[in-house]
């Protein structure tokens, strides 16, 4: 029986990944995905008749460059196109715009409050800083404190040289940063409402925090960290959905001789003498494999798919405390005409990016409070875009494709599993507040998909809906994710590796886990790294 050189479990975007790298190394790598398509969370399916749907991932920005480069992936068809604009909607029937222009912002915050606009160039800055501090080491394994291997040594290193090179302001601002709430961390800029809750929304999503919540200002620093061709913080649609990315990954792989088994679900690693030795599929097929890299979710991975007598009580235990909540779902709309919002210009850019309609930090806790409390919003927050205003490949001519991200959605309701009338509910929500903003919404739907925690889970296997696999908050970043000791993507099963969102540095379509496991991997065999590019610095 063949036993391939690396069996990755999992083919969401981080898994495949891991895979083009360790094929282009020059190994026999064999990909094994549950689903009948490859890309977990990051995948464009037809649902409804001449619609493309974004399923759980809906923009681009994160997606390292890097790895963009290395794995030749514009060859293979990956075209990010960036937003033109954006908005929020308030209650009293105006809007603040997000322009692409940096001039054209300022004049708008000015619109609503000259302080603003004129502290708008201090955040930025500041904000600014903060990326350049961290984005180097989103390509480098984290350090282990505790060890005095050289490698880790020089890891510490070199976050202390980084370190000090601060001034001893912006050393006590960095450490403030990094715990401090996103509410917090505005109210130190901006007077107006509306102005503070545009910024708050990127350190709320996908996290089960509120804006009032410490370490929600460091989520805000991790969405901030992309960029599209070249404009850091920068946001954009992948042409033809999400599931583009992907697509572009497996053709990638496949090109480099890597092979893709989908509909083959992994029931547990066969592990042997304590060594992964393959996998064993849900119809009771064993594959070997010389390693094993499993792209699901520590928790997952580590309380499901391998037994409990091959792994230590202390890193069970660890595991098991792990935070992975789920705190959002996803409403997918296929419409028949673009929609209207009376509040806007016809024709303005600000329809070719992202819209919310809370318009006050206060609304976002209130809606983060039904979450506590085991309900989904009743006044969600809604990340609302219209991918077809750019790329209309989505949808028949003239039709839209419209994609709408929300927190907060519990992963119980009330203590118990949801229920298709809860889902319904949790619809109703959505659509009743977007048509607060576009009468006439309603009238345009052609066909609606609603994913709760519960379809998320069940289909991409995210343990409670989680999109990062695990919290994005200080006590679960760098050296201690996902648990202190094993930070840097192996595990104590000798020849299993994990390399999803998980892991350093964490969540979102970024491939760098994927990537900087490939790397200790290949140290592992004593492999070559050449063909794998190092972090660029933040300009």
């Amino acid at each position: 029986m063949k036993a391939w050189d690396a069996i990755v479990i999992g083919g969401g975007h981080n898994g495949l990944v891991n895979a083009c790298y360790l094929q282009r190394a020059g190994l026999d790598v064999l990909v094994v995905e549950k689903n009948d398509w490859v890309g977990g969370a990051a995948t464009s399916r037809e649902l409804t008749p001449g619609f493309l749907y974004s399923n759980c991932s809906y923009v681009c920005s994160l997606f390292r460059p890097e790895i963009m480069r290395d794995l030749e992936l514009p060859r293979f068809g990956l075209q990010v196109i960036s937003y033109e604009g954006g908005a929020v909607f308030t209650r009293d029937g105006d809007y603040l715009a997000n322009y692409r222009d940096h001039d054209a912002h300022r004049r708008e915050f000015a619109r609503f409050s000259r302080r603003d606009a004129e502290a708008y160039d201090r955040y930025a800055r500041d904000v600014t800083r903060q990326c350049r501090f961290i984005q180097p080491l989103l390509m480098r394994t984290a350090p282990d404190p505790t060890s005095l291997r050289p490698r880790d040594l020089g890891e510490l290193l070199y976050l202390g040289k980084k370190f000090a090179g601060l001034s001893a302001e912006e050393m006590a601002l960095t450490l403030r940063f990094w715990t401090m709430s996103i509410s917090d961390f505005l109210d130190e800029y901006f007077e107006t409402d509306v102005i503070k809750a545009n910024f708050a929304l990127s350190g709320i999503i996908g996290t089960a925090l509120g804006p009032m919540s410490p370490g929600t200002a460091y989520v805000l620093l991790h969405h901030y960290m992309g960029e599209v061709d070249g404009s850091v913080g920068a946001w954009g649609y992948a042409r033809g959905g999400m599931g583009a990315v992907t697509k572009a990954l497996a053709a990638s792989f496949q090109a480099s001789g890597g092979t893709i088994r989908t509909g083959a679900e992994v029931d547990h690693v066969l592990v042997r003498r304590g060594k992964a030795k393959g996998v064993i599929l849900a119809d009771g097929e064993e594959i070997h494999g010389k390693l094993v890299v499993s792209n699901a979710d520590v928790k997952r991975t580590f309380l499901k798919l391998v037994e409990e007598k091959e792994l230590p009580d202390i890193f069970l235990r660890r595991v098991r405390n792990f935070k992975i909540r789920g705190s959002s779902g996803k409403v997918n709309i296929a419409l028949d005409s673009l929609p209207e919002f009376p509040a806007l210009p016809k024709d303005s850019p600000v329809y070719r990016g992202d819209m919310h309609f809370t318009d006050s930090m206060e609304r976002m806790e209130r809606a983060y409070d039904d979450w506590k409390a085991g309900r989904w919003s009743a006044d969600p927050f809604l990340d609302m875009v219209i991918p077809t205003t750019l790329d209309p490949t989505m949808a028949p001519p003239g039709k839209h494709f419209m994609s709408c991200f929300v927190q907060y959605a519990p992963p119980k309701v009330n203590g118990r599993d949801w229920t298709d009338a809860d889902r319904d509910g949790f619809a109703e929500s959505v659509i009743s507040q977007i048509t607060e903003y576009s009468p006439g919404l309603r009238d345009r739907i052609v066909h609606m998909e609603v994913r709760t925690p519960r379809e998320i889970e069940a289909e991409v296997g995210l343990t409670e809906g989680n999109i990062f696999q695990g919290e994005l908050t200080f006590d679960q970043l760098l050296f201690n994710r996902p648990v202190p000791g094993y930070a840097q993507y192996r595990s104590p099963v000798g020849g299993l590796y994990i390399c999803g969102s998980s892991t350093h540095p964490g969540g979102g379509v970024m491939g760098a886990p994927g990537r900087n496991a490939a790397a200790e991997i290949l140290r592992d065999l004593a492999k070559p790294i050449h063909h794998m590019s190092p972090a660029h610095d933040v300009i």
